[in-house]
């Protein structure tokens, strides 16, 4: 199994080194505060997409409003 260009030798070690760091009982708190960071960073990203659709939608409704008016006038 190739992971980030890691084989499975390299993944045995950084699991060996990381329960050595922070012991058994520490890793799946660990593993929950970096899924909280995640699901914050996803949210986030989603957040800023829809605010920049948002703002091209407002730019596209100026443009049509524009376009009416210069052909009533």
């Amino acid at each position: 199994m190739m992971l980030l260009f890691i084989s499975g030798p390299e993944i045995f070690v950084v699991i060996l080194v990381v329960v050595m760091l922070f012991g058994a009982k520490k890793i799946p708190e660990l593993a929950q505060g970096l899924g909280k960071g995640m699901k914050e960073f996803k949210k986030a990203t989603e957040d800023i997409k829809r605010e920049i659709k948002d703002e091209s939608d407002i730019v596209n409704n100026l443009k049509d409003f524009k376009d009416d008016l210069s052909k009533k006038l």
